[in-house]
């Protein structure tokens, strides 16, 4: 089920929204077992596209005590969709187990990631990333 409030989009168990010309995604799902589907991989590109409409931004991807994983088709589209290939300048995960960065290893080495990404312990290096990336595509204010 999808729900929009504003400038926050709802999908399960994940949420997107921006703040700052950076788009956030925030993963909360519990089930280790859950796997989303390229039905819900393509919510989620509409729903970025919508959020960042046609402005790129750095993502900041929040997975701290999330569980499960993404099909291999739904990965393969949320990592080569062109849609989010316009719109994604950089991607700063933030991870708290090591389930979640053995799951990005994994992904980000089947994948060949084009944009640059790095990943973080707190929020607020994934923030000053964001920055950072923002800063360097779009140049310094």
């Amino acid at each position: 089920m999808t729900i929009k409030m504003g400038n926050i989009i709802s999908i399960g168990f994940s949420k997107f929204w921006t703040f700052n010309d950076v788009l956030h995604i925030q993963f909360r799902n519990k089930k280790k077992n859950n796997k989303f589907q390229i039905n819900e991989a393509k919510l989620f590109v509409k729903s970025i596209d919508a959020l960042c409409n046609n402005k790129p931004m750095p993502f900041l991807i929040d997975v701290r005590d999330s569980n499960g994983t993404f099909t291999a088709e739904a990965a393969n589209l949320i990592a080569n969709s062109p849609t989010l290939l316009k719109l994604r300048i950089s991607e700063a995960f933030v991870i708290n187990t090591i389930s979640a960065k053995i799951g990005l290893a994994s992904y980000k080495r089947t994948q060949k990631p084009i944009n640059p990404y790095s990943v973080f312990g707190d929020i607020q290096s994934a923030k000053d990333y964001c920055l950072e990336t923002k800063n360097n595509f779009y140049g310094s204010n």
